[in-house]
């Protein structure tokens, strides 16, 4: 009489093993405290990284906008069109390995807040966001203050568009 064997699984370096729970051939069996890293891989790609980080800076209060100039403005005709959504990758430039990241943002903050305390929080809440989500280590965030929004800049806006 023939016994049929255990069901086998290919592992990552293309040995076959038994399922998890069942007895191999060898007739031990296999360890249930082994790292499921092992059985397989993860890829983030960057533009999962850079939507996190993007979520995560906009979250700031003091933040108004993000991106360089020419970005921006085409980032609000994007937002303007119908159906358009807006971009939370502008501004937003990551650097990912298998184990880490490495993240650059450009900011337009509003007028009156401390820059260095706006820095930090973002750096803080996009370092916490990114590894909470993916596991990554991020290994730096560099901060890149493009512009400050004034008060005025609402009024001038609202003045150019007028119509008499």
């Amino acid at each position: 009489m023939k016994t049929q064997e255990p069901n086998p699984v290919t592992t990552a370096g293309g040995d076959r093993a038994a399922a998890p729970g069942i007895a191999t051939p060898t007739g031990g069996t296999r360890d249930a405290l082994e790292s499921a890293d092992a059985r397989g891989r993860t890829t983030i790609a960057d533009a999962v990284v850079v939507k996190i980080a993007g979520m995560a800076a906009r979250e700031i209060s003091g933040v108004y906008d993000m991106g360089g100039g020419l970005s921006r403005t085409i980032g609000a005709v994007r937002d303007r069109v119908p159906g358009g959504r807006p971009n939370v990758g502008r501004g937003v430039k990551v650097e990912v390995g298998e184990r880490q990241a490495a993240v650059d943002l450009d900011l337009v903050v509003e007028y009156g807040v401390p820059i260095p305390d706006i820095a930090r929080a973002v750096r803080e809440n996009v370092i916490s966001a990114v590894e909470r989500i993916t596991g990554l280590e991020v290994v730096e965030v560099n901060v890149n203050v493009d512009d400050v929004r004034l008060p005025e800049d609402d009024a001038g806006a609202a003045a150019e568009t007028r119509v008499e």
